[in-house]
């Protein structure tokens, strides 16, 4: 397994489209493409989308191949999984596709204020226990608003029940009106190309009858609050860390 992984960061190192940086190096310097990402990197003045928290990059190759006209940077820690997606991307000369593996709490080092786009948040942890790593909560909140230009779009793909419900008090006690809210996306009339694109665990989930929740918003330019509400916490580990399926529903 440790020989797999060396491998596949070996090749990820010859990649001119994957970029690797930790708390020290862009503590030290400035990170060379922030702010220069559409005119050092992919050389055009489209649109940058996000992925955050990628995993093997399905989004980001999927919605790379459906949207020639914009960029997607997937981001991730996990190098050995970021692999995947790397890799069909370079197979298939997708030249919109860039991947970041560093943290995503170090986000604002790597994107100028108002330089991002639109973010998608796909199957994250839902850190039932720690509200400050929640990638939907109102500290990440407000590092993603730094960087989303004005209007940007947020995006939140789930199984978790815990952190659908998270995401909906948030908005609530924030005054947010959803553009989109589904609490089970696949028997909905919703009917949308992009979320047609499966994750490797949002096909695992679908396997074992659990509902695809789905929420699209923008953010207000105004300081957020947390909600006060108490939530009731999932009865499985969500994300594959130590599988515990719940009943069907």
């Amino acid at each position: 397994m440790r020989k797999n992984k060396l491998r596949k960061f070996a090749e990820m190192a010859d990649f001119d489209h994957v970029f690797q940086a930790d708390f020290e190096q862009v503590q030290r310097q400035p990170f060379a493409l922030r702010g220069r990402w559409r005119d050092d990197f992919f050389g055009n003045h489209n649109p940058i989308v996000v992925e955050l928290g990628c995993g093997k990059g399905e989004y980001t190759v999927g919605l790379a191949r459906l949207f020639p006209h914009k960029n997607f940077i997937g981001v991730d820690i996990k190098g050995a999984r970021m692999h995947t997606g790397a890799t069909e991307a370079k197979r298939d000369g997708l030249r919109n596709v860039a991947f970041l593996r560093t943290r995503i709490e170090l986000i604002e080092a790597f994107f100028a204020e108002g330089e991002i786009d639109e973010i998608w948040i796909t199957f994250p942890d839902p850190q039932m226990k720690k509200p400050r790593k929640r990638l939907v909560g109102t500290t990440m909140l407000g590092r993603y608003r730094t960087i989303l230009a004005e209007g940007g779009l947020l995006h939140l793909k789930t199984d978790s029940p815990f952190l659908f419900a998270y995401a909906t008090a948030m908005l609530e006690a924030n005054q947010i009106e959803p553009l989109v809210s589904l609490a089970d996306l696949y028997h909905s009339d919703y009917a949308d190309q992009i979320l047609g694109i499966q994750t490797y665990y949002e096909s695992k989930w679908l396997d074992h009858g659990l509902a695809i929740k789905y929420i699209k918003f923008r953010l207000p330019n105004r300081p957020l609050v947390e909600p006060t509400i108490n939530l009731e916490e999932d009865n499985y580990r969500s994300a594959g860390r130590g599988v515990k399926t719940r009943n069907k529903e």
